[in-house]
């Protein structure tokens, strides 16, 4: 899981956001404004992880990854709209 908090009162910090949440979008499933699904190997995580690095600004932002491991589905609760999904599972587009 990924999350961020990224300051948008600036024009950079409002590109930042955008850039950020696009690189999110290419690896997984947005569950809530700032707060991602992913299904990673630890070489795409390693990856992923830089990408994201490039674009915040650590003394304005904040940036969160959450390993849940192979046992993540007990691990989650959800309540309320939007249900999840299974990232193993099948997405059609």
């Amino acid at each position: 899981m990924i999350t961020y908090d990224v300051e948008t009162s600036s024009p950079a910090g409002q590109r930042r956001l955008r850039k950020i949440a696009k690189i999110c979008e290419n690896y997984g499933q947005r569950v809530q404004n700032s707060v991602f699904e992913c299904s990673l190997d630890s070489a795409q995580m390693v990856f992923v992880k830089g990408q994201l690095l490039k674009e915040i600004d650590l003394k304005k932002d904040s940036l969160r990854f959450y390993k849940l491991g192979k046992n993540w589905e007990g691990k989650i609760e959800h309540y309320g709209s939007k249900p999840s999904y299974n990232p193993e599972g099948v997405i059609i587009v």
